[in-house]
């Protein structure tokens, strides 16, 4: 390789190398993930065992990208996916918070952001009891 190509690719690597690293910073700004997850229509059944912790206050389970927990009085139904960077969250039942392990984006169990990095709450889904039968819409 002589001398002239040598350079062009020297520079041409620096570049993309200097693009990376600026997309790299720019997927932790504050932009975020769309809080707008996708609309849902399932149901869960309470008498299978995967959906067992259900039958308890303070349970919870992830389906769908939703995450449905029983709450003591009822049962709520939000996207499970962080509006910060997209990371998934989980119930905390005894803080009875929705925590992103990611960044430390904590909601409530209504969707609102009470904590950290996150620019939107959490999307809120409907949901309906019949017998074992969940329904979660939206």
């Amino acid at each position: 390789m002589d001398r002239r190509n040598f350079l062009k690719s020297s520079c041409l690597l620096c570049g993309g190398a200097v693009v990376g690293s600026m997309a790299l910073l720019e997927s932790c700004g504050k932009g975020g993930v769309s809080p707008s997850a996708g609309n849902v229509n399932f149901t869960l059944d309470l008498s299978q065992s995967a959906n067992a912790a259900l039958k308890s206050a303070g349970g919870s389970v992830i389906s769908h990208s939703v995450i449905v927990v029983n709450t003591g009085s009822g049962f709520v139904a939000l996207s499970d996916i962080c509006t910060h960077q997209g990371c998934s969250v989980f119930y905390n039942a005894s803080g009875h918070d929705l925590v992103c392990p990611c960044h430390g984006g904590t909601y409530n169990l209504s969707g609102t952001v009470i904590a950290g990095p996150p620019p939107a709450p959490l999307k809120k889904y409907n949901i309906s009891q019949s017998g074992n039968i969940l329904t979660i819409s939206g």
